[in-house]
Protein backbone atom coordinates (compact mmCIF):
# COMPACT_ATOMS: atom_id res chain seq x y z
CA UNK A 1 0.00 0.00 0.00
CA UNK A 2 1.53 3.52 -0.72
CA UNK A 3 0.43 7.13 0.41
CA UNK A 4 -0.71 7.76 4.11
CA UNK A 5 -1.94 5.11 6.18
CA UNK A 6 -4.48 5.64 9.21
CA UNK A 7 -3.81 4.17 12.30
CA UNK A 8 -6.29 1.37 11.76
CA UNK A 9 -4.97 0.47 8.77
CA UNK A 10 -1.57 -0.01 10.95
CA UNK A 11 -3.27 -1.51 13.68
CA UNK A 12 -4.25 -4.20 11.27
CA UNK A 13 -1.25 -4.41 9.18
CA UNK A 14 0.68 -5.59 12.90
CA UNK A 15 -2.55 -7.96 13.29
CA UNK A 16 -3.28 -6.27 16.58
CA UNK A 17 -7.14 -6.11 16.43
CA UNK A 18 -9.72 -3.23 15.56
CA UNK A 19 -11.03 -2.20 18.67
CA UNK A 20 -11.05 1.38 19.41
CA UNK A 21 -8.55 1.41 22.45
CA UNK A 22 -6.56 -0.46 20.56
CA UNK A 23 -6.35 1.76 17.56
CA UNK A 24 -5.83 4.61 19.80
CA UNK A 25 -2.79 3.06 21.81
CA UNK A 26 -1.40 2.66 17.75
CA UNK A 27 -2.29 6.04 16.83
CA UNK A 28 -0.33 7.67 19.70
CA UNK A 29 2.63 5.49 18.92
CA UNK A 30 2.54 6.69 15.56
CA UNK A 31 2.73 10.45 17.13
CA UNK A 32 6.24 10.15 18.36
CA UNK A 33 8.04 9.09 15.12
CA UNK A 34 6.01 12.25 13.80
CA UNK A 35 7.57 14.79 16.69
CA UNK A 36 11.31 13.16 15.80
CA UNK A 37 10.52 13.88 12.20
CA UNK A 38 10.50 10.04 10.67
CA UNK A 39 6.96 10.62 10.09
CA UNK A 40 4.67 12.93 8.65
CA UNK A 41 1.12 13.43 9.80
CA UNK A 42 -0.36 14.10 6.05
CA UNK A 43 -4.03 15.49 7.35
CA UNK A 44 -5.74 14.53 11.13
CA UNK A 45 -4.88 10.36 11.34
CA UNK A 46 -2.95 9.84 8.26
CA UNK A 47 0.68 9.18 8.92
CA UNK A 48 3.46 9.25 5.84
CA UNK A 49 7.19 8.21 5.94
CA UNK A 50 8.66 12.03 5.31
CA UNK A 51 9.85 12.53 2.05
Amino acid sequence: MTGPLRAKDVSQAFGHGLLPKIVEGTWAKLKRPVKLGILTEADTGNFATKQ
